[in-house]
């Protein structure tokens, strides 16, 4: 990157608002003129419709091009995005948004609460296909709409005004705030979408309400955004220019990041994790994450359709204290149950083999395998379907090694590029595939609900009445306490079945530049552009 030509002074936005709540303001920050941000972000997105889409990568560049009624600080508090303010009835059921006057769309014109009407009818519709339908299951008769029953204007939301939206839900919904950061609660631009239909999120298409714009999308190489100028705070906005990289090879990434090409990338390579913490010390980015690392059966055909022992079995051999502390070395836990620890108002639950030594763990799982109609005359061949990545690569060949050492099992690996992953997954062309699923919403039913059988993400085909009951009974449930019950009974039902198998509970990792100012951790690994800026360097 080249060096910049003249420096701009400024205030950072932590010293600016100190400056407001009248604390000495200790100094000022020095800008690069050149205002560009290059970062990694793992795989090709998907899609930039945030009503289709599904995965990280195409999360990340949507929360630049869209913002929902609510939005994230820098450390990932929740504060007011599009609407400026908002009240809750004293049932909990009907939530008053009021919208911003000035908050527009990227082409200029006004966005108002009936672009928000229009948007969520679209995701639940049938028609559009939508896998995160589901995120607004609390919302008055999303159920029925997906499941064809209802129609989409019975959906609980409705312009009061252009800049009143009431939303109605089927229950109190404690967690309701944070849901709404998700990308798939963005509205979209409905003139844009009837004239392009599904080519709406292209270049030269996308109208967003996001502070930036989508001006190139070049596959395998590069997305660039550049500043909204009609976004309603884009004042605050420092950033000129963002370029996200699709790549897929964490080595590859670092070479790029050493070379000076990024400046934020997305992942880093286990096995240079050792070299890192000594040369780039200052750049290694570790923190909580909401999010569990997993392997997901496929339930709808054999070997795991209706054998439980067999599923038991393969678990309880992974040696998860060997991957987190010799493979990965980066703090992630052990995962012996499905939420994930720090997820609020809720104690984890998990298998009660965790306490067992390994020498039990593995003579229990031999005799599983046995029962479930395998054994070294009979020994099971399975495939492990992941991403391209090298650390997945590095994972699956571990837990294959374990499954080989203790049940004579025979292993297969199988590297799909990210969107032929999905697609394969979704048509159920899987035995064992590799997953991640990260907190849409600091609740524990944000992971409750992925496993619901009318899930558009359950790509293992989990489908358990009284697991789905105990969901839609907690959706219902105002006591807190009482809620946190029925989400434990339901994972208690959850790792009894054995549709997937935890592996570890994710620790955040990036590598980011000294010079990349406004970057905070935060447990949602939420990080977005409008809050970063390039300091001068």
């Amino acid at each position: 990157m080249s060096q910049p030509t003249k420096l701009i002074v400024g205030l950072t936005f932590a010293c600016f608002s100190a400056l407001l709540t009248s604390v000495s303001c200790l100094a000022a920050e020095t800008f690069a003129a050149k205002q560009v941000l290059h970062r990694g972000n793992g795989s090709e997105p998907q899609s930039l419709d945030p009503h289709k889409s599904e995965g990280v990568p195409s999360a990340n560049i949507q929360k630049d091009l869209y913002e929902g009624l609510i939005s994230e600080s820098p450390d990932g508090a929740l504060v007011p995005g599009v609407a400026s303010s908002w009240t809750i009835s004293k049932d909990g059921l009907r939530y008053l948004f009021t919208l911003r006057e000035n908050a527009k769309w990227s082409n200029g014109d006004p966005v108002t609460a009936h672009d928000f009407v229009y948007s969520w009818r679209r995701i639940v519709a049938p028609k559009t296909g939508s896998y995160y339908a589901q995120t607004l299951a609390p919302v008055l008769n999303t159920e029925e709409i997906i499941k064809g029953t209802k129609k989409t204007t019975s959906l609980g939301v409705r312009a009061i005004s252009n800049h009143q939206l009431e939303v109605t839900l089927k229950g109190p919904t404690p967690y309701f705030l944070g849901l709404l950061t998700h990308s798939s609660t963005y509205p979209v631009h409905k003139a844009s979408v009837e004239k392009h239909g599904d080519r709406f999120a292209r270049v030269g298409n996308l109208i967003g309400n996001g502070a930036f714009v989508l001006k190139e999308w070049t596959v395998q190489s590069h997305i660039l955004l550049e500043r909204n100028t009609h976004y309603w705070d884009n004042k605050n906005t420092r950033l000129d220019k963002v370029y996200y990289y699709p790549i897929e090879n964490q080595s590859s990434e670092l070479k790029r990041y050493r070379a000076g090409e990024i400046d934020l990338a997305e992942g880093v390579p286990i096995s240079q994790m050792p070299w890192l913490r000594k040369n780039l010390k200052q750049d290694l980015r570790i923190a909580p994450y909401l999010g569990i690392y997993y392997l997901g059966y496929n339930l709808t055909r054999p070997p795991f359709k209706s054998n439980n022992k067999l599923r038991q079995a393969l678990s309880m051999v992974i040696n998860r204290e060997v991957l987190t502390e010799k493979i990965l070395k980066t703090g992630e836990t052990p995962a012996y149950g499905w939420v994930p620890p720090n997820v609020a108002n809720y104690q984890q639950v998990e298998y009660e083999w965790k306490r067992w030594p390994m020498s039990r763990r593995i003579k229990v799982a031999k005799e599983l395998f046995q029962q479930a109609g395998y054994n070294k005359d009979k020994p099971l061949t399975v495939e492990i379907r992941y991403n391209t990545s090298e650390n997945h690569k590095k994972i699956a060949i571990v837990i294959a090694s374990m499954w080989k050492k203790h049940l004579g099992v025979k292993t297969k690996l199988h590297n799909e590029e990210w969107k032929v992953f999905l697609a394969s997954r979704k048509a159920k062309k899987t035995q064992v595939f590799r997953s991640g699923w990260i907190a849409d919403y600091n609740d524990a039913y944000s992971f409750a609900e992925l496993l619901h059988s009318s899930h558009g993400v359950n790509d293992s085909g989990y489908n358990n009445p009284e697991y789905d009951a105990l969901l839609a009974k907690s959706a219902r449930e105002s006591d807190s306490n009482a809620r946190r019950g029925l989400l434990q009974q339901a994972e208690k039902i959850l790792l009894n079945d054995y549709p997937v198998i935890p592996v570890y509970f994710y620790m955040s990792k990036h590598l980011v530049k000294p010079y990349v100012g406004g970057y905070q951790d935060n447990v949602m690994d939420h990080h977005y552009s409008k809050h970063l800026y390039i300091k001068a360097h």
